[in-house]
């Protein structure tokens, strides 16, 4: 009888780390940087990190899909069809990863501000471990009902960290 593997930890990543996964740097979508090491854009590490499929599965919801795209085309100006190609990406990453894409009900009125709300909302609704983000209005809750609610440069200097260890002692 052959065991099961670990099964990936549930995480959401907020719009602004999937906006500065690609906005920041040279940072090309089909090839994420996996630390360790950890390269010099850390949101673009955090989904290295997903891509691998190892430890975190990643969710999503339309409303982060939906707002991570119009930030790309408005704010940043990358052309539409990079922005459909990038959104098709994250949902094959979530899928690959063990997560997926679910639109939750909106339960959740902890912050002041909408926006934040749908993404605690998320993270309610699939069991989150931890929350990715590099929102002062988020991270100042941390830990959100338990949840720790970590900037990308955290999240990717503690996975880091932790393979090297794993490396070491095997």
């Amino acid at each position: 009888m052959t065991l099961p593997g670990p099964v990936p930890v549930p995480v959401v990543f907020d719009v602004n780390a999937l906006v500065l996964a690609v906005a920041v740097g040279e940072s090309p979508f089909r090839n994420w940087p996996s630390p360790p090491p950890t390269s010099g854009n850390p949101s673009a590490d955090c989904l290295g990190v997903i891509n691998d499929a190892a430890e975190f599965a990643l969710w999503l919801s339309p409303h982060i899909l939906v707002n991570t795209g119009t930030v790309l085309a408005t704010v940043v100006k990358t052309p539409e069809a990079e922005v459909d190609e990038y959104l098709q990406v994250l949902a094959e990453l979530a899928e690959a990863s063990g997560g997926g894409i679910t639109d939750p009900p909106q339960t959740v009125g902890d912050c002041p501000h909408w926006e934040d709300n749908r993404i605690l909302d998320l993270a309610a609704a699939v069991g989150a471990f931890l929350i990715v983000s590099a929102d002062a209005d988020l991270t100042s809750m941390s830990p959100w009902r338990g949840r720790p609610v970590i900037e990308p440069p955290q999240f990717a200097s503690l996975v880091d960290a932790s393979r090297r260890a794993r490396r070491r002692y095997r």
